[in-house]
């Protein structure tokens, strides 16, 4: 008992992002040599993907009505509600950025989809609307059982505004309930090693190497379209509320923070970081107080981008048809998914089921998408954050009232 005991400690006490790049080099190793071996690494990847199956509806429920039931925005001054503003208008144009990306560079994935699955793209934009109407009104129990993440998304987003004038006890409940949820959530992203091990042997053996290159391609649509937003999109929109050379704000951003982001994989335990950086190029504490915590949640332009091209992932593997302004759609879903994002690691890639309901996808297929989005994780989700965390100081740094110095760092 004692050694077992001793396994798991030290098991949890190693960096995760090595145990899963053991993984997956384990995966190819068994896949490409021990073929007959990957019946039972197989099953450890259904188990995996299944556990996220089940966890993810009541993640995105519980998520959205605790954080519109509970969360406070400050005093409502005029340049906190103007960095709140740059937050969604980021994310917004992050998940625009996605969709065109998606388009110009298609990837598909090696997936499990069984002959029985028949998915009819949406024949007109008329089509996608009425359904998604339909969708929103399902009965909210049915919604969870089925995995009908619109109707999740409606009624959750319902009862956190219903629940938003109930007593501090309630919402202490709701928190608890969140925190309980979450970590249900750490303890699965724990064992994806294991899972991404069976899911990797089981590709490596039934579509060979070039499998892995889908990955690969994946993984530069999504880091790509992340260093696009950090050079190109993101200083545009400092120049203009600025009308100032953006480029030595948005270095000082990545040096003094996606540096320290990208290796910790955390938008909440980069806040102090980010706060003893605005103090030193003295941006206003008063604002940055707010402003920084608030971006660890609900500024999330990399979450969007992972969410969309995911998601799209899945559109494009199974062959729909989609045209361009549907796929728009996509844009504000996976700009409002990104703001409920979970604190975990990998926390946006429990989002992209609700996007792939948007067109008719089911939760086997969008959760196959899911455990690809993990293999890849150990680059996308320290990219992802590194951008979430960097941009929280760039947008508090320019509405601030007092004159930033960036000579200070």
């Amino acid at each position: 008992m004692n050694v077992l005991a001793s396994m798991v400690k030290r098991y949890k006490s190693t960096n995760l992002i090595i145990q899963i790049l053991i993984g997956i080099v384990l995966g190819i190793l068994v896949g490409l040599f021990v073929p007959d071996f990957v019946d039972f690494t197989s099953l450890m990847g259904s188990l995996f993907v299944g556990a996220l199956k089940a966890i993810a509806p009541m993640l995105v429920f519980i998520l959205v009505l605790s954080a519109i039931s509970t969360r406070e925005y400050g005093n409502g001054t005029k340049k906190l509600r103007k960095v709140i503003i740059l937050y969604l208008i980021g994310t917004f144009l992050a998940s625009v950025c996605a969709v065109i990306a998606s388009f110009l560079f298609p990837t598909t994935l090696h997936l499990q989809i069984s002959n029985s699955v028949s998915i009819t793209p949406p024949a007109s934009i008329s089509i996608v609307f009425k359904d998604l109407i339909f969708k929103m009104v399902d009965n909210p129990v049915n919604a969870l059982v089925t995995g009908n993440y619109i109707g999740i998304l409606t009624w959750a987003i319902a009862a956190g505004i219903a629940l938003k004038s109930s007593s501090k006890e309630a919402k202490k409940i709701l928190i608890d309930l969140n925190e309980s949820v979450v970590k249900v959530v750490r303890f699965i992203v724990r064992l994806a090693p294991f899972g991404i091990f069976g899911l990797v042997s089981d590709s490596v053996k039934t579509a060979g190497v070039e499998s892995m290159a889908n990955y690969i391609q994946l993984l530069f649509v999504l880091v790509g379209t992340m260093l696009f937003i950090t050079f190109i999109i993101n200083p545009l929109m400092v120049f203009m509320v600025t009308r100032k050379n953006p480029y030595p704000l948005v270095w000082v951003c990545i040096k003094h923070s996606a540096i320290y982001a990208f290796f910790t994989r955390s938008s909440a335990a980069n806040i102090p970081v980010n706060m003893a950086l605005c103090s030193k190029i003295n941006v206003d504490k008063e604002l940055y107080g707010v402003s920084i915590p608030l971006g660890a949640t609900i500024n999330m332009a990399g979450a969007a981008v992972t969410i969309a091209i995911l998601a799209l992932a899945a559109v494009h593997t199974l062959g729909l048809n989609i045209t361009f302004t549907q796929a728009l759609l996509l844009s504000f879903l996976a700009a409002f998914a990104a703001c409920g994002a979970s604190g975990v690691a990998g926390g946006s890639l429990l989002l992209v089921p609700l996007a792939c309901s948007l067109f008719g996808i089911n939760d086997d297929i969008a959760m196959q998408v899911v455990g690809v989005g993990f293999i890849i994780g150990v680059i996308q989700d320290s990219v992802e954050t590194a951008l979430n965390s960097s941009t929280d100081v760039l947008f508090s740094a320019i509405c601030s009232d007092t004159e930033v110095d960036i000579s200070r760092v």
